[in-house]
């Protein structure tokens, strides 16, 4: 098995970078097309305006990538953006002499928007605020004193940026919960398989070799003693948690990334594994106490899916061995339906006293929690048990064809 890191990157942020590209570049155009049409009639000085103009479309293109995203947007570049756009502003009455005298655009006109909005995205709602106050004062001055349509305007910059900044606070905070979550999902798929794997191998070995040094008594007596005292100690780990879970997210300005290293079953190859015939994994099963029944033709499931299931209908067997005694009867039902793979392990035991499930999990024995029921999960299907004292067990276990847990992504 291999093992291979997966990236996720989530950032809800990105399009507001990609919206205020568009932003300023159409805020431009209409300036300059603005500044055009009342050209004849309305500068008194329009070689101001067309300097002024011309720097603010060199600026605006010189730094596009700018406003990419938030790694390429500085502090700095956020500053001599608002003094372009506050230039803009102040120089409009030296262009036009009735500026101050009659409610019209600014040099800028609304391209001086984007300039808050970038302060909005980047640090939030207070740089917004920062920045609409310093427009807001701008606007005042050029216009000599605060006007009705003066103060709707500044009004409607200052409201939209702030909301627009505490907006992005938040889907930052949420972007953060979300990794976190993810790593925490991450973490207990793979502490989950680990206690499974342990359960499977070390403490069946270690239940078998106490039972064994009990019965055979003398110094295999102690050896069995001790090897129960490391059986307790394994389980009190197993359900207490093996794999910690640390912080793998990086918190970064383009989104929140998230790393988690799976377990990676799938042969490498063009077109991926072939399918693997469920029969031929249960068919050792087969014996004098268990009995296999199985349809006609192959069963056929993704590697990863079928070596889970196997093991899952292995871990039942076991339970019954354990559980039922020795003597205890078994069938294997195979049943292979357009959709899904059902695989019914019944035994003719004592059955399973009611409570007993809940009391074997808080004893740290997560044999059917993680061995059959975990694994099921993972595989995106299903594992019922019924049990009726004096009557025996059954488990039934159901994998969908296409499988949507992790395992199966192989197929």
């Amino acid at each position: 098995m291999a093992k291979r890191e997966r990236v996720v990157r989530m950032s809800v942020e990105q399009p507001l970078w990609r919206a205020l590209t568009a932003y300023r570049l159409l805020t431009m155009v209409y300036a300059i097309l603005l500044a055009t049409f009342g050209w004849e009639k309305k500068y008194e000085r329009p070689w101001v305006a067309v300097t002024f103009l011309a720097v603010m479309a060199v600026w605006t293109l010189a730094t596009l990538p700018k406003v990419a995203n938030a790694a390429s947007c500085t502090k700095r570049f956020l500053g001599a953006d608002l003094v372009v756009a506050l230039v803009g502003i102040l120089l409009t009455p030296l262009a036009d002499f009735d500026a101050q005298h009659f409610d019209g655009p600014t040099l800028p006109s609304i391209w001086t928007a984007g300039s808050v909005l970038a302060f909005a995205i980047k640090g939030g709602w207070r740089w917004a605020a920062l920045a609409s106050t310093f427009v807001a004062v701008a606007n005042i001055i050029e216009r000599g004193e605060p006007s009705r349509d003066t103060f709707h305007n500044v009004l409607l910059v200052w409201v939209a940026s702030i909301a627009i900044g505490y907006v992005v606070e938040v889907a930052r905070a949420s972007e953060r919960t979300l990794a976190r979550a993810l790593e925490i999902e991450a973490a207990t798929r793979e502490r989950e398989r680990l206690a499974r794997d342990i359960h499977d191998s070390v403490l069946q070995v270690l239940a078998m070799v106490q039972r064994r040094g009990t019965a055979l008594g003398g110094e295999a007596a102690e050896l069995g003693r001790m090897a129960g005292e490391q059986e307790v100690a394994l389980r009190t780990l197993v359900s207490s948690g093996l794999v910690p879970t640390t912080r793998v997210s990086e918190d970064i300005s383009e989104g929140a990334v998230v790393r988690t290293v799976e377990v990676d079953d799938r042969e490498d190859g063009p077109s991926g594994p072939a399918d693997c015939d469920l029969r031929a994994l249960l068919a050792p099963h087969a014996g004098s106490r268990v009995s296999f029944a199985e349809p006609g033709a192959p069963v056929l499931l993704a590697p990863a899916a079928a070596k889970e299931l196997a093991a899952a209908v292995s871990a039942a067997l076991d339970n019954v061995r354990v559980h039922a005694g020795q003597d205890a009867q078994a069938w294997i039902l195979v049943e292979d339906w357009p959709d899904e793979v059902i695989v019914t392990v019944r035994d003719d035991g004592p059955g399973i006293p009611e409570g007993r499930l809940v009391q074997a999990e808080g004893e740290g024995r997560m044999g059917v929690a993680l061995s059959i029921r975990g694994r099921l999960r993972d595989l995106g299907g299903t594992a019922e048990l019924i049990s009726v004292p004096g009557q025996g067990t059954e488990v039934e276990l159901k994998v969908p064809k296409v499988s949507r847990g992790k395992a199966g992504s192989g197929r």
